[in-house]
């Protein structure tokens, strides 16, 4: 593919009720994915083929099957009791969310062993940890050592947010959090320098910018309010919401960077948007309530451009085009469906289509030993949708997304350049310039199902030639007149501009 960083999901040892997100040791490796050993070894390999290697870090909270919490429930006398946030009073901390209301009804869980409420922001078999306490906050920077020592690249972490509870405050995005996370960048700075921690802060931008600080806290977040906005431009086929909200997202520090996708390992979260934009989504893209979850839609990104060839390429031709650093789901380079009949979110999390053999090529065990089914729905079939099958065919959509990052990488001028907009009467049409260093690229998305013109005002570049970058074709110099270009249902161009 010419990827250059692979994100693992937690594969610490786990009772599996979360996908791994429940930890029960942070300095292990899980034993039914291997050992430690091979886990070094996979690192090593990767770091041969100039590939990094991030992990997931869970650092709000833990399975409750972690000695941890096992030794908390003892009681008071406990020296890990204070590892966790108790309360006798279940009514405290009353202005948070509860994040997973499908399931749960309180942040609060009763502990029988020692008659005490515990704090969970998510589930109720994870309870979160109490960083008030110097010991949790040194524990979890002594993991982080750990892995680094081992040659890990990077961590994404997890839950960041909810690190902190403060009484009369929605207990999210407290000033104790990113005091915290500058301890850990400072540590990072002092011992090492070259690794990267990868923010999971769901918020909206004001929130979610002072999670780099001053370029002292996280290198890089996650841009979540980005995401819905993709697809909502695509459905109302207008450039609007998109416009929208990279206007109001405030530029970051120099040394920092977005993290920008379009799917991922969870619900499409619609936390970021109004009732309103909610509403529209669910409407837009959850016709069967099986598919709402939390506040999101469980499924892949295929299914939800109703596995239409075009709108998938242009929203990952936008993607690749925007600041920030893409991130692809496993499955989505080749159009995986999903089973949004799997509980929770495990329908997105199915085994990998590899070849058209048993399991899919993903194991040699017998399929009901699987952790989950393949996908064998007829549109989505393991059978025609896999890796193999599409390695040989050159109009393949893994084929396409090998041509995208390729073009993605051919300069900096995406990753690190400056963003403008240009306004047309056309609103289905969205457009924008990247520049950097004097390299200029224009890119032009049509939003609508059918065709359309555009009519560019874009004077400023007279005497200037596009070459189109996909397949190297001359357009017309633009002038003084208004640049005419015409595209197809969901077309797009990608336009370098050169003098000669």
């Amino acid at each position: 593919l010419g990827i250059d960083c692979i994100w693992l999901l937690p594969m610490y040892p786990s009772p599996m009720k979360d996908d791994g997100y429940d930890i029960m040791d942070y300095y292990d490796v899980n034993h039914e994915y291997g050992s430690l050993n091979d886990f070094i070894e996979l690192i090593n390999q990767a770091h041969k083929r100039n590939i990094k290697v991030f992990a997931d870090l869970v650092v709000n909270h833990t399975s409750d099957q972690h000695h941890w919490f096992k030794e908390a429930k003892k009681g008071k006398s406990s020296p890990f009791h204070n590892y966790y946030v108790w309360t006798d009073d279940p009514s405290k901390y009353s202005q948070a969310r509860v994040i997973f209301k499908d399931t749960e009804t309180s942040n609060w869980a009763w502990c029988n062993d020692c008659k005490r409420y515990y704090w969970h922001r998510f589930f109720s078999h994870q309870p979160d940890l109490n960083y008030e306490n110097p010991a949790v906050r040194e524990e979890m920077i002594r993991i982080i050592d750990f892995w680094f020592k081992i040659g890990l690249d990077g961590f994404r972490v997890d839950a960041v947010p909810y690190l902190f509870e403060k009484e009369g405050t929605n207990c999210e995005n407290l000033p104790e959090t990113h005091q915290y996370i500058k301890e850990v960048r400072k540590f990072l700075a002092q011992n090492y320098p070259d690794r990267v921690l990868l923010a999971e802060v769901n918020q909206w931008p004001e929130d979610l910018i002072p999670y780099f600080g001053n370029g002292d806290e996280f290198h890089m977040a996650f841009n979540f309010p980005l995401m819905p906005r993709l697809f909502m431009a695509l459905k109302k086929e207008h450039h609007g919401p998109i416009v929208d909200i990279i206007n109001n997202t405030p530029s970051i520090p120099n040394n920092c960077q977005w993290a920008i996708f379009l799917r991922n390992h969870d619900e499409l979260t619609l936390e970021m948007c109004t009732d309103e934009e909610r509403d529209y989504m669910y409407q837009e893209y959850a016709q069967d309530p099986q598919m709402k979850l939390n506040m999101g839609i469980r499924r892949r990104l295929a299914p939800l451009l109703d596995n239409d060839r075009r709108k998938i390429e242009l929203l990952y031709t936008i993607l690749f085009c925007l600041p920030g650093a893409p991130v692809i789901y496993y499955g989505d380079e080749i159009g995986m469906g999903d089973n949004i009949y799997q509980g929770d979110r495990n329908g997105v999390r199915t085994p990998m289509h590899w070849n058209d053999n048993r399991n899919a090529g993903f194991s040699t065990s017998n399929p009901s030993k699987l952790y989950a089914p393949v996908i064998t729905d007829p549109e989505y079939n393991y059978n025609s949708i896999n890796v193999e099958s599409q390695l040989n065919s050159h109009h393949s959509l893994l084929k396409f997304l090998k041509k995208i990052i390729g073009i993605r990488k051919s300069s900096n001028v995406f990753a690190e350049g400056a963003l403008s907009f240009v306004y047309p009467e056309n609103k289905k049409i969205l457009t924008f310039f990247r520049e950097l260093d004097g390299k200029k690229v224009l890119c032009v998305f049509n939003l609508a199902s059918t065709s359309q013109a555009v009519e560019l005002d874009i004077r400023n570049f007279n005497g200037y030639i596009p070459i189109e970058m996909f397949g190297g074709a001359t357009f017309p110099k633009i002038g003084e007149l208004p640049y005419l270009l015409t595209l197809s249902p969901y077309g797009y161009y990608v336009l370098l501009l050169e003098k000669n």
